[in-house]
């Protein structure tokens, strides 16, 4: 077997170099314009790209933010809404006092991050009945009293020096009949002598009505 029938058979073509001075080598002046030009111009796009894709990715990392700002922005709900103390009166009312006043039973819950230890009850009353010279105040003001806890009633001994007070003072201008009063808790700070604005500003608890009957047994009334 020839060895030389197995190599390739090559086939030798002379390749003729274009005339750097020929108008239509590649390497003339024209040509050599049109390449620069054709490859810095991918590079323009390509810088573009980069441009326009870092901007879209700034712009949504930017969006992100806002929406995160906008999420934090928000006000939360409180837990508790309204006055530190909410107080309602018992369902049974206690035994009505054929004498004086009887204030019912009065029941609080509170805020648990706005616990008083020591409160003063505000009865307010409408003084409209009276037959004597209408009072200076028409509202009572009790010395303080120690009460625990977010939830609770005031003690009974002090509802009763409540219906006490509230039934001399009654008596002296001569109210008797329905009359409506509202009970309210204040800061232990309350002057027994405060004024509407300073109650206002101590008051723990929303004004809540009641509507008593008092039989005066005053002489002179």
């Amino acid at each position: 077997m020839d060895e030389r029938n197995c190599l390739p058979d090559y086939t030798t073509e002379r390749i003729q170099m274009p005339d750097r001075n020929s108008s239509t080598s590649l390497f003339n002046r024209d040509n050599g314009v049109i390449f620069w030009h054709v490859v810095r111009r991918n590079e323009v796009n390509h810088l573009k790209k980069g441009i326009l894709l870092a901007i879209g990715a700034l712009a949504f990392l930017a969006g992100c933010g806002n929406q995160g700002n906008k999420a934090s922005s928000i006000p939360v709900e409180p837990k508790w809404k309204g006055a530190p103390y909410r107080i309602s009166l018992d369902a049974q009312a206690a035994k009505p006092n054929p004498e004086g006043v009887t204030i019912p039973v009065i029941k609080y819950t509170a805020n648990p991050e706005l616990l008083e230890k020591r409160i003063v009850l505000v009865v307010r009353f409408d003084a409209s009945s009276a037959t004597k010279s209408a009072p200076t105040m028409n509202k009572m003001i009790m010395s303080p009293v120690d009460i625990s806890g977010a939830e609770g009633a005031l003690p009974t001994d002090y509802i009763a020096m409540a219906d006490k007070d509230l039934s001399r003072f009654l008596a002296a201008y001569c109210i008797k009949g329905k009359i409506k009063i509202e009970v309210a808790l204040a800061r232990s700070s309350l002057s027994n002598q405060a004024g509407d604005a300073e109650v206002d500003d101590k008051r723990l608890s929303d004004w809540v009505p009641i509507e008593v009957s008092f039989k005066n047994s005053h002489p002179k009334c």
